[in-house]
């Protein structure tokens, strides 16, 4: 069964245009890295600052450990913690964000 997580970020002051140019096209290598990952999806919607993340994957933790060494990962997520306010090292055993309601 696919799991869909919600995951909010934040970016840094001034770093919207960067961002959008920067997520325009990410590396194929990366694609590839999150698919074999369990990733079906991932979709990021941008108010302001505020990044709202939609991820469809078979499993969210187990995704989080396969991504958290890889060096492909690693040179992305160096690159998103120039924008970022907080960067993940994918240390943590969260589950995203918790469901509050729904109308399914």
């Amino acid at each position: 069964m696919t799991q869909r997580i919600a995951v909010h970020t934040r970016l840094k002051a001034g770093r919207e245009s960067d961002y959008d140019r920067v997520h325009a096209t990410i590396p194929p290598e990366l694609a590839e890295r999150l698919r074999a990952a369990g990733v079906t999806n991932w979709r990021i919607w941008r108010s302001g600052r505020d990044l709202f993340h939609e991820i469809e994957v078979e499993d969210y933790r187990a995704m989080r450990r396969a991504l958290a060494n890889d060096p492909v990962n690693l040179a992305w997520q160096a690159r998103m913690a120039e924008l970022l306010e907080v960067e993940d090292d994918y240390s943590g055993e969260d589950d995203g964000l918790p469901l509050v309601w729904s109308l399914a």
